[in-house]
C-alpha cells in the first residue's frame, strides 16, 4: 500500500537545507541591481524594470482606499485588490504529486528603498505598539509617498510555512526554478513575471542589506496583522516584464 502524503514529511526532490537553514543557489543579485538566476536550467542575466505608472496608481491609490475605509470602520470583504497575488510557479516534483506546477494567493507589498530601508524599519519599530489609527496613518503615509520611498522594481512576501520537513510547492519551485508570475486579483488585473529571491531569517550569509529586508518584510506583516513568534522567510520578486491582462487590453505587455 502507497504510504500516504500526511504520515510523511512533504518535501521537494532536492537537497535545499543546511540544518534548519538554507541559502538559494539558483539566483545572485548583482551590485547594479541586475539579477543572474538559473532558469530552466541555464543561467540567464536579468535587469529589472519599473513598474508603470499605471501600476502604481492603482496599488497605492486602492491601498490608500482601503486603509481610509478601514480607519472610517468599514473592513475589507474581498481578497481581491493589491496586496493579493497569485503566485505561478514550474520546478520540482514534491513527494504528494505528480506535477511540478504550483498556484497559490500571496500577500505582497514594496519594499523600502536601500537608502531608505533602516530609516523606515526603524517608524515601525518605534510605532508597533501605538493604537491602531496611529499605525493606519503611519501606512497611509507611506503609500502617499509611493515611488519616493519603495523600490518600484521590486514587490514583496513571506514564504509562511516552509521548513525541513514540510517544503511548500512555491518554496521548492522557486528554490529550483526562480521564474515565476505573480497575478493581482482585481481589474484592472496586472501580471508581473518575476525572480523570486528567498532569504532565510538565520542563513549566517546574510549581508546587512539582505538582512534588513528580512526584518522589514516581516515588521510590516506583524504591523498590520500582529506580532509572531519568529521570523519567516522573505521572498523578493525581482520585476522582470508587467502585463496588462485585464479583458480591454488582453494581456498586453507594459514593461520593459
Amino acid at each position: 500500500m502507497k504510504e500516504s502524503s500526511k504520515s510523511k514529511a512533504l518535501k521537494g526532490d532536492g537537497n535545499y537545507w543546511d540544518g534548519g537553514t538554507f541559502r538559494q543557489k539558483s539566483v545572485e543579485i548583482a551590485e547594479g541591481g541586475g539579477v543572474r538566476a538559473l532558469i530552466d536550467g541555464a543561467w540567464q542575466e536579468l535587469m529589472p524594470v519599473e513598474l508603470p505608472e499605471r501600476f502604481l496608481k492603482w496599488n497605492f491609490g486602492a491601498r490608500k482606499k482601503m486603509i481610509e475605509g478601514i480607519k472610517a470602520g468599514q473592513m475589507p470583504t474581498t481578497m481581491a485588490g493589491p496586496h493579493n497575488a497569485s503566485v505561478a510557479t514550474w520546478g520540482a516534483l514534491r513527494s504528494d504529486s505528480v506535477m511540478k506546477i504550483n498556484n497559490a494567493v500571496k500577500g505582497t507589498g514594496f519594499l523600502p528603498k536601500a537608502e531608505l530601508i533602516a530609516e523606515v524599519i526603524q517608524r515601525l519599530d518605534d510605532t508597533i505598539d501605538s493604537p491602531m489609527e496611529e499605525k493606519l496613518d503611519v501606512l497611509l503615509e507611506l503609500y502617499s509617498a509611493g515611488r519616493d520611498v519603495f523600490d518600484i522594481t521590486r514587490q514583496v512576501s513571506l514564504e509562511l510555512y516552509a521548513t525541513p520537513d514540510f517544503e511548500t510547492g512555491s518554496f521548492i519551485n522557486q528554490m529550483t526554478n526562480p521564474a515565476c508570475s505573480l497575478v493581482y486579483m482585481d481589474i484592472p488585473s496586472y501580471e508581473l513575471k518575476c525572480v523570486a529571491q528567498l532569504l532565510h531569517p538565520d542563513d549566517p550569509s546574510l549581508g546587512e542589506y539582505e538582512k534588513h529586508i528580512v526584518d522589514y518584510i516581516n515588521l510590516i506583516h506583524s504591523y498590520f496583522h500582529g506580532e509572531f513568534s519568529k521570523l519567516f522567510i522573505a521572498v523578493v520578486y525581482h520585476i522582470i516584464e508587467v502585463f496588462d491582462n485585464s479583458p480591454a487590453h488582453k494581456g498586453v505587455r507594459l514593461a520593459p
